[in-house]
């Protein structure tokens, strides 16, 4: 999501692993979010979690709602007061609404970028579904802050957590560039080279990464990591991922 308003990522999003996605937007009611994904979890298709939600409330011509269940349908609606341009486009995985917006070809961008991405990893298909929005126009009022929310079961840190990614820009004149240098970070810190790549630690490497470890003031490499928050790209000292190796060089030169 991207906005003219402050700090849009804590009103807007709502997320929980294989039961469904919800945006509360415009005059945003944040008791959609919850109140929604417990209708989700009983088995309700988005369609009806939209009817049920807006019907009980009585300023429902000022909201604007996105949903999608468990099973990829999408709904989306927009009350007869949110102010123009206001609209929703939904397909199969999604929802896309906007409000105040320069006009409909910043949704359709969205959902059509959406719809030719699939071969994507979902967070950059957003964030490039985002790009594409701003481009045909995005709020006319502006941009200020954007998020991303994406989970997924046990996808998150140390595969303890579902939230596999949750960024936000609060307050920034580019934030959707800022939105992608700090998702750049997180596949840095979290993004796992596949095991296939990683390096065998012969008897030469151990002992540059020793002298490399030493030189900044570590023993071990699990030290070290966990200082520079890569703990999840380290196992042991049998092979080393090459992106924990270059940093490790770059960080000891």
């Amino acid at each position: 999501m991207q906005s003219k308003f402050l700090a849009v990522g804590c009103v807007v999003p709502w997320a929980e692993p294989l039961v469904g996605a919800i945006a509360t937007q415009s005059y945003a009611n944040p008791r959609y979010g919850p109140e929604g994904l417990a209708l989700l979890r009983e088995g309700l298709p988005a369609d009806e979690v939209v009817a049920r939600l807006t019907d009980a409330d009585d300023d429902r011509a000022q909201r604007q709602l996105g949903i999608v269940d468990g099973s990829g349908r999408g709904a989306s609606y927009t009350g007869a007061e949110c102010n123009e341009w206001a609209g929703g486009r939904t397909g199969p995985g999604y929802a896309a609404q906007g409000n105040i917006l320069v006009a409909a070809d910043t949704v359709d961008a969205l959902a059509e970028m959406f719809e030719a991405t699939a071969e994507k990893p979902l967070v950059e298909r957003l964030l490039d579904c985002l790009d594409a929005a701003q481009a045909a126009g995005g709020d006319r009022r502006g941009q200020q802050s954007a998020a991303v929310l994406v989970v997924g079961p046990e996808q998150g840190y140390a595969g303890l957590s579902d939230v596999f990614v949750d960024l936000r820009v609060d307050d920034h004149e580019h934030p959707l560039e800022e939105l992608r240098r700090l998702f750049g970070i997180h596949q840095q810190l979290f993004g796992k080279t596949p095991r296939s790549q990683w390096i065998e630690v012969d008897d030469g490497l151990r002992k540059e990464i020793e002298d490399r470890l030493a030189a900044l003031g570590f023993e071990r490499l699990e030290d070290w990591a966990g200082v520079e928050n890569l703990e999840e790209r380290v196992d042991g000292m049998d092979a080393i991922d090459p992106f924990v190796l270059e940093e490790l060089r770059r960080k000891s030169s």
